[in-house]
């Protein structure tokens, strides 16, 4: 078991990673992060806990310290929960200083030699540690993706035996993406929103890079393009959107890539059962307020897979699209040895 930290501990990926990690198997989440006006105070006394779960009360007298590398020496690994223009120069110090990150943020996401990880999609682009390493770091940074961006690539998994040139999506994305203080009531109730910022530019060059190819140093980008449009809709939790591809082939072959399919990795502790739910035979699922929580909000949902090609595919975006991809990727990186 090795001891590791939460950077960004308060907020609302904060919290999704503290409640992951506060009784996991192989991690000791020792040292929580955030502001310097909450450093030296229990968590328990600056923390607004939102989730649904039960606050763990083990984990509410640890007591925050600075976002710094120097009040973070005991651990070997964080977890960064941070905004994208506080990461950037955050995570390089930690990853300089000889600790790994797995991030959640946007803001390395695309450098050549940072991993943008899904690991039932391309679990050998953790290779590119080594490339970070003979650059003369001693940590490391690993990024996951964008919620909305996890979600299109973890149902595209299974279609890869499938030649396709054309992937578009349509997003209709929770509120909880935005954070607790994301979007005011007024704006979103009774309303839905046709824009959300970066968004439709994450899912459309992110996707080419996770679905890309390792070739020594570097990733080279999948030979396909994407084309995005991404709603924000009044759902709390739970990314749900609609996917064209021009998958020449009968439907039936890609039902039974969707029933087939065996993630390329297998025995760690936050991967679900199932990484792909296929409703087969349920015209009216997925649905965010009955799937978002299968495989404990980890398993992505498809449905609705039509001629054309279509299909429709749901994610719960605070845990698989944001601290539990994190967490994931952590544990990839512990049974492949890089820790």
């Amino acid at each position: 078991m090795i001891n590791v930290g939460v950077l960004g501990a308060t907020g609302a990926v904060g919290q999704q990673f503290v409640e992951l990690l506060a009784d996991h198997p192989w991690f000791n989440l020792s040292t929580l992060a955030a502001s310097e006006r909450s450093a030296g105070k229990p968590y328990s006394k600056v923390v607004n806990w939102r989730l649904e779960t039960l606050f763990p009360e083990k984990i509410g007298e640890i007591k925050i310290v600075p976002t710094s590398p120097k009040a973070m020496k005991d651990v070997d690994l964080v977890f960064s929960a941070l905004p994208a223009e506080i990461a950037t120069e955050t995570e390089r110090e930690f990853a300089d200083a000889g600790i790994a990150v797995c991030s959640n943020a946007s803001s390395h996401r695309m450098e050549p030699t940072v991993p943008l990880v899904v690991p039932e999609v391309n679990p050998d682009h953790l290779g590119l540690i080594e490339v970070q390493r003979d650059a003369g770091r001693d940590g490391f940074i690993v990024t996951n993706p964008n919620c909305s961006t996890i979600m299109m690539v973890t149902a595209l998994a299974p279609l890869r035996i499938f030649k396709f040139t054309d992937v578009r999506v349509a997003t209709m994305q929770a509120i909880s993406g935005a954070g607790f203080a994301g979007v005011a009531a007024m704006a979103i109730y009774d309303n839905v929103i046709p824009y959300i910022g970066k968004e439709e530019e994450k899912m459309e060059s992110e996707t080419l890079k996770i679905m890309g190819t390792l070739k020594g140093k570097s990733v080279k980008n999948a030979p396909f393009k994407v084309s995005a449009s991404c709603h924000r809709v009044p759902v709390i939790d739970g990314h749900t959107m609609a996917v064209w591809i021009d998958i020449k082939e009968p439907v039936e072959k890609l039902s039974r890539a969707f029933c087939d399919y065996k993630p390329p990795i297998k025995g760690l502790p936050t991967q679900p059962k199932e990484s792909v739910h296929f409703f087969a035979d349920e015209p009216d699922r997925p649905q965010p307020r009955l799937d978002r929580m299968r495989g404990d909000g980890m398993t992505v949902s498809v449905g609705r897979l039509r001629e054309g090609v279509r299909f429709v595919a749901m994610g719960h975006n605070t845990i698989r699209g944001a601290a539990g991809a994190s967490v994931l990727n952590a544990e990839l990186i512990m049974k492949k040895k890089y820790l």
